[in-house]
């Protein structure tokens, strides 16, 4: 019996309306295999955990462009650990300046993409994520 496919939910949280890149890895993460549940625009970190753990996925990507990338990580960090959820992997994409990038693989955030990462690299990378998460 086959592993089961990768299982991802992208998130858009907050009021930012701008979503094409959100699209485009939900896209390059269906093209390589993975099951990609888009949660679509506006979302709370509420809604996204809920649907992460609904949906029994492996990682939750987040595209944020409103510069509130730090307020929203925290959240759905703080809520996948009081939910007994913190196995999902998080990571996350978006302009988000480099220099705040290692405060949030501190908190518990995977990887960040920025603009202009090729879809492969974002897909290989969460492919191992995953791989490693499920040995243990």
């Amino acid at each position: 019996m086959s592993e089961r496919k990768i299982r991802v939910v992208v998130a858009k949280p907050g009021l930012d309306g701008h979503d094409r890149g959100a699209k485009v890895v939900a896209r390059a993460l269906r093209d390589a295999g993975m099951e990609v549940i888009y949660t679509g625009l506006r979302q709370t970190p509420e809604s996204i955990v809920e649907t992460a753990i609904q949906e029994d996925a492996d990682a939750i990507g987040v595209s944020i462009l409103s510069g509130a990338h730090e307020h929203y990580f925290r959240e759905i960090i703080k809520l996948l650990k009081e939910k007994n959820a913190e196995d999902i992997i998080v990571f996350g994409g978006g302009v988000i300046p480099e220099d705040d990038v290692p405060a949030l693989l501190e908190m518990g955030v995977g990887a960040i993409f920025g603009p202009g990462t090729p879809t492969k690299t974002c897909i290989e990378w969460l492919e191992k994520a995953v791989a490693e998460k499920r040995k243990k």
